[in-house]
């Protein structure tokens, strides 16, 4: 039975690397908002030139979550906020959570082989949203508390956000390199010959 765990954020690394793939959890804090190509591209140059994000992320929650956005009497309100697939970023990751030093990611779809490497090396888990959740995700949003990058279309800006029960979530992707995502991949291709046989012997069987 997976353990329901309630995080106040920021986490430390002991904290992050108790977390096993499976556990249910709930955040409590500040994370930050990042859906977008380009945003992940500027993270990178960033990261490229040695020059430091407008957002700390060092221990930070880095998530894939999209979101509903407007400016409305000088604020800039999220509305309403929706997991994104993640292996989009996969080419941004990497580096993002060992160089920005990241603490938590996630959003939809998982992450790929080698993120699982950079989350077991530096300390970091994946946490998967329940996608079209929006409703319940939304709830946890307490306040914006700074956004950037505003020459960019609002759900492609950087936004910290203060949420409260943010999730329930799952953990996809553990810091000791456990991931979901590769176990139903290979139980997926572990299973793959069986069908194709089966489809042979139907095939031969004619219509």
């Amino acid at each position: 039975m997976s353990t329901l765990h309630e995080l106040e954020l920021p986490l430390d690394e002991d904290k992050v690397r108790s977390l096993r793939v499976g556990d249910q959890v709930r955040l409590h804090g500040e994370v930050v908002l990042c859906a977008g190509m380009t945003t992940h591209e500027r993270l990178t140059g960033l990261l490229d030139r040695g020059e430091a994000p407008p957002i700390d992320l060092n221990g930070a929650a880095l998530l894939h979550l999209g979101s509903y956005s407007r400016e409305a009497d000088g604020r800039f309100e999220v509305l309403y906020l929706n997991p994104t697939t993640s292996t989009r970023f996969n080419g941004f990751m990497p580096r993002l959570i060992r160089e920005a030093g990241l603490r938590v990611t996630g959003g939809k779809g998982g992450l790929d082989a080698r993120s699982v490497e950079a989350m077991r090396e530096a300390g970091c888990v994946y946490l998967s949203f329940l996608g079209g959740g929006c409703t319940l995700l939304s709830e946890a949003i307490r306040e914006v508390v700074a956004v950037h990058w505003n020459d960019l279309v609002h759900h492609y800006r950087l936004v910290k956000l203060r949420v409260e029960g943010l999730g329930p979530a799952t953990v996809g992707i553990d810091a000791q390199g456990n991931s979901l995502y590769g176990d139903l991949a290979e139980a997926a291709h572990d299973r793959l010959p069986a069908i194709l046989a089966r489809l042979g012997e139907r095939r031969a069987e004619g219509p």
